[in-house]
C-alpha cells in the first residue's frame, strides 16, 4: 500500500514537472514570437506611414534652397569619450552649421538605403523608447545634420523592432546612401565599413571620423562624413559595425522629387 501511494505522488509531481515544463516552454516561444515576428512587424508599419506622413508634409511645404557642399569646413576637434551603441547617446561631433536641431524624439527626414532595400524615418536622439523600438533611424545629437559639414551619424537596429540595420554589413564601396530632408536630397557614396569595434569606441562619430580601438581606420582630414552604426554579431550587443560614408550631392526637394 506504501508503495502504491508512493508511485501515485511520484507520478503527479513528474505530471506537475511536466505541466510546469510545457508551460515555461510556451511562455518562450510566445516570446520569442513577439521579439523576431511581431515586434518587426509594428515597427515597420509605423515606419512606413511615418515616412508617408513626412513625404505628405514635404509636398504641401515651400522648400528652401539646399547648402552646397564642396566649401572647405573648419577643423573641429575629433575628440569623444562617449560610449556608441545601439541605443546610447555618444557625443562627438559638432552642431554642424549652427543651425537649429528637431525636437527630440522628432522624425524629420528619411534614410534610403538601395543596397538592402531601405527605407527608414530619421528622428533627433537615440532614445530606445522613442525612436530605435519605433523601427526609425536614430541621429545622435550634437553631431551634424545631413548636409553639413561634419559627421552625420546615425544608429539602428539590428535585430528586432523593424531591424532597419539587419543586412548592414552587406554595404559596399561606392554604394548610395540618400538622406531625404523638407529641403534637400542628400547623396552619400560609402567609403569604408569598420566590421567590429568595442562600444566604447566613440570617436567613430567624432566630426573627423576614426576608430580610437583600430587606428588604421581614420579619416584625418575636414568634410562631409555620414556614420551608420548597429549592433554586432546578429542577436548581440557585444560589438558595433561602422559603416563610412562621405556626400556626393546636394539637390534642392524640387529638383530631387519624392521617393
Amino acid at each position: 500500500m506504501r508503495r502504491r501511494r508512493g508511485r501515485a505522488v511520484l507520478a503527479r509531481g513528474l505530471w506537475t514537472a511536466g505541466e510546469l515544463a510545457v508551460t515555461l516552454g510556451v511562455v518562450v516561444l510566445l516570446f520569442c514570437v513577439h521579439q523576431l515576428w511581431w515586434t518587426n512587424r509594428q515597427a515597420r508599419a509605423d515606419a512606413r506611414h511615418e515616412v508617408a506622413v513626412l513625404e505628405r508634409q514635404w509636398e504641401n511645404e515651400p522648400a528652401e534652397s539646399a547648402p552646397t557642399p564642396g566649401a572647405t569646413p573648419s577643423r573641429t576637434s575629433d575628440s569623444s569619450d562617449g560610449t556608441q551603441g545601439d541605443g546610447d547617446r555618444t557625443p562627438g561631433g559638432g552642431d554642424g552649421d549652427g543651425s537649429q536641431s528637431p525636437r527630440r524624439d522628432q522624425a524629420y527626414a528619411v534614410l534610403r538605403i538601395p543596397r538592402i532595400g531601405l527605407t527608414v524615418p530619421i528622428a533627433e536622439g537615440t532614445s530606445r523608447a522613442a525612436v530605435l523600438n519605433k523601427g526609425y533611424v536614430g541621429h545622435y545629437p550634437h553631431t551634424a545634420q545631413p548636409g553639413q559639414a561634419g559627421n552625420v551619424a546615425l544608429a539602428g537596429h539590428r535585430n528586432t523592432h523593424g531591424e532597419p540595420f539587419r543586412r548592414l554589413d552587406e554595404m559596399r564601396p561606392g554604394d548610395t546612401v540618400r538622406v531625404d530632408t523638407a529641403d534637400a536630397r542628400y547623396t552619400y557614396a560609402v567609403e569604408r565599413t569598420l566590421p567590429r569595434t568595442s562600444p566604447a569606441d566613440g570617436t567613430v562619430i567624432a566630426p573627423v571620423p576614426y576608430s580610437s580601438a583600430h587606428p588604421r581606420y581614420r579619416y584625418t582630414e575636414p568634410g562631409y562624413y555620414l556614420t551608420l552604426t548597429t549592433c554586432t554579431p546578429e542577436f548581440t550587443s557585444r560589438y558595433r559595425l561602422v559603416v563610412w560614408a562621405r556626400l556626393k550631392t546636394a539637390e534642392p526637394r524640387t529638383a530631387a522629387g519624392a521617393g
